[in-house]
């Protein structure tokens, strides 16, 4: 009883860490976004990959070595994808795409030399700390109790205690808890079943079967998606920093891949290298 009471306990801490580092990544980021725009924080999400390949070295969940072109290519990288999301946080530049919306003209981004666009960087770039621990975490987490439903069911759970908690200290006028319009309700539902379920379902499969690094560097698919929302119903502009620095970031994302790729493929031949001697000796034996 003891062998499986004490690792269901360390998943339920773990878990409990685990809403900690999103609360404080959800935080930083909705601060981010405030101070910066929505291209931005997608760009900026970029050093997930990044940030959760250095942490992955530190505890040992990712392997290090500087004569293996694998972990070259992962560590320069996760350099260039650094650089280039400092890239877009430090360098705007001018604007090569203006947004369909007129009605929505006031929302422009921050221009280069307003502070409060470092500002917001900064912001998000804690959040891409935090999402890192969290991803860390969650790799611990099904290590030690490989059950992905039982690990998404208990953190929906607490997520759900932990945002009730959260509102009702914040959010004081019971208005706001209204669902009516309709159109409330749905953004309701689909965050719970896109934004939570379906996508920490997911995530926590390929997690355990891939491990963080190689979950994380699929961030970089969202730039297009947000660039272009962006543009079309927000009516933001697309600043040339942007266009470079995710252009930088792109690059450091597939060198990590192809390290990514370059290991699984090495580990492959290493376990059939074991297979092929079992096999001989197990026909010497019948002969």
């Amino acid at each position: 009883m003891g062998k499986l009471t004490l690792p269901f306990v360390g998943m339920i801490m773990a878990e409990l860490a685990q809403i900690v580092f999103s609360f404080m990544a959800q935080a930083f980021g909705y601060a981010g976004i405030n101070y910066s725009s929505a291209t931005l924080s997608t760009a900026m999400l970029n050093l997930v990959p990044g940030f959760t390949f250095v942490l992955a070295v530190l505890f040992r969940l990712e392997q290090f070595d500087w004569k293996n072109s694998s972990s070259v290519a992962k560590s320069l990288g996760t350099i260039v994808s650094i650089a280039g999301a400092f890239i877009a946080t430090l360098y705007k530049g001018p604007a090569i795409l203006m947004g369909l919306s007129p009605a929505n003209s006031s929302l422009q981004p921050l221009s280069s030399q307003d502070p409060n666009w470092i500002l917001g960087g900064l912001f998000l770039a804690l959040d891409c700390v935090m999402a890192s621990a969290f991803l860390i975490v969650q790799a611990y987490v099904l290590k030690k109790y490989p059950a992905e439903f039982i690990v998404v069911f208990f953190y929906c759970f607490f997520v759900a205690i932990q945002s009730a908690v959260t509102c009702l200290v914040v959010e004081r006028d019971i208005d706001a808890w209204s669902l009516e319009p309709m159109q409330r309700l749905l953004t309701v539902l689909y965050s719970a079943v896109f934004g939570s379920v379906f996508q920490v379902g997911v995530a926590t499969w390929c997690l355990h079967q891939t491990g963080p690094v190689f979950v994380c560097m699929f961030k970089p698919v969202g730039i297009i998606i947000s660039v272009v929302i962006g543009v079309v119903f927000l009516g933001d502009a697309f600043y040339l920093g942007s266009l470079v620095g995710a252009t930088v970031i792109v690059v450091g994302f597939y060198s990590v891949l192809w390290g990514k790729a370059r290991d699984i493929e090495q580990v492959s031949l290493e376990s059939r290298g074991k297979q092929t001697p079992l096999l001989k000796e197990n026909n010497i034996e019948e002969i």
